[in-house]
């Protein structure tokens, strides 16, 4: 399985990423580029630790009956719900949200599966730091799928 924490897969998500263009023409959604890597970086600043969130109601329902196919090895269907906390409908500079995508990327690693593990998903809830590597870098190929990147 991917995981941000596996070297290559993460080299390989930061060369798309250095491919991805302010003008790149979404496939779906609603966001451009630029709003794209803010909502990336929101979510994965959740699992650094610096956006700390609670388990929601609806999680605690639905996450047991969808955790084993959202983490196994098909990526993520298009046009699925967005946390409102995820959603980003201002406009944003590119450049300064790849960086900051790239720079939550490196904390996330940096802090590693330990830290990644004592963090709750808004959705999920309790999920190991594996688990957290491997949504994080589902999500971050979602939408750079979404972007033809």
């Amino acid at each position: 399985m991917k995981s941000l924490f596996q070297t290559p897969d993460r080299e390989a998500l930061r060369a798309r990423l250095a491919a991805l263009q302010p003008e790149s023409v979404r496939q779906w959604g609603k966001m451009n580029p630029a709003q794209m890597l803010a909502h990336c970086a929101t979510a994965l600043e959740v699992g650094t630790g610096e956006r700390p969130t609670k388990q929601k109601l609806i999680g605690k329902l639905l996450a047991p009956l969808v955790r084993k196919s959202v983490l196994g090895e098909k990526p993520f269907g298009k046009n699925g719900p967005t946390d409102p906390m995820l959603v980003v409908a201002d406009e944003r500079d590119f450049d300064a949200e790849r960086e900051r995508l790239l720079g939550d990327i490196d904390r996330f690693v940096q802090r590693g599966t330990a830290n990644a593990g004592a963090q709750t998903h808004p959705f999920f809830g309790k999920l190991s730091g594996e688990e957290w590597g491997t949504l994080m870098w589902k999500h971050i190929d979602h939408h750079l799928r979404q972007f033809g990147a």
